[in-house]
Formats: C-alpha cells, structure tokens, sequence
C-alpha cells in the first residue's frame, strides 16, 4: 500500500494561542488539526470549497488528542497532517505537531461525509476518496 499524503504547515505560536503562563492553551491543538486539515485536502486538489459546493459537508464525529509537551510562545510548529482513510461514510485525518524534532501532540478527527442541506450521511464523491487514496477501496488506515 503506498504511503498516504502529507502535508506540513509551518505555525507560529502568537500570544492568541496561549494562556497566562505562555503556553498553548489544550483545545488550540484541535484549531492546529482543522489548519492542517484544510491544507491536506488543498495539497490533494479537493478543498472545502470544492467540497461544499458539491452539496457535502464533513462535520466532525470524534477528536482525540495526546499531549507529551507543551508548545509556547513564539515556539515555530509544523503541523502534520495526513489520510487516515475513507470507512464507508466516515473519514479520518489523522495529525501531528512538532516543535523541531520533538513530538508535542498526536491525535486525529473522524468527520462523517454528508449532505450539506439534510446533513444526512451520503456516500463520497469519487474526486473526494481519489483526494483521499481511498478510491475502490475502503480503507481504515492508521489508527
């Protein structure tokens, strides 16, 4: 199986995204993954605007985050972001944050594919899961 795609977006930690003691407050990391997110699909030529202009929508079902350290102020992160793989309806983005070498956060996001007007689960197009590499073939990916 190949490998899935990448994408690297390089962030700034800003003052915003920090508490009173200069370190990035725990739920920002999630705003890291939506980042990282948008860039995958751009990378693989299927963006949300695309997405949403076809009638779809992927709200989020699950999130989950491990936190080994904290990113501060000014701290310059890459926020990692790859396919986890297309489940039926359900697709999986899977995230990591780096501050250099070290690894500060892991996790993923598991979004259902539905109709924007109904909101109602409907199956991918097939520009989406070939974004995804997930074209004739339903795949779990990492977990």
């Amino acid at each position: 199986m190949a490998e899935p795609k990448r994408v690297t977006v390089p962030y700034r930690v800003p003052y915003a995204d920090t508490d009173q003691m200069q370190v990035v407050y725990y739920a920002n990391y999630l705003t890291f993954f939506e980042r990282g997110r948008n860039e995958l699909l751009r990378a693989s030529g299927y963006t949300y605007r695309e997405l949403e202009a076809a009638g779809s929508a992927l709200p989020v079902l699950e999130a989950h985050v491990n936190y080994f350290a904290p990113a501060h102020y000014d701290d310059l992160l890459d926020i990692m972001a790859w396919f986890g793989g297309f489940r039926g309806v359900r697709l999986k983005i899977c995230c990591e944050i780096r501050c250099g070498n070290e690894l500060l956060a892991e996790g993923y996001t598991v979004h259902a594919h539905v109709d924007i007007r109904t909101m109602r689960p409907k199956r991918p197009a097939a520009a989406l899961l070939a974004a995804a590499g997930s074209l004739g073939a339903e795949n779990a990916g990492p977990t």
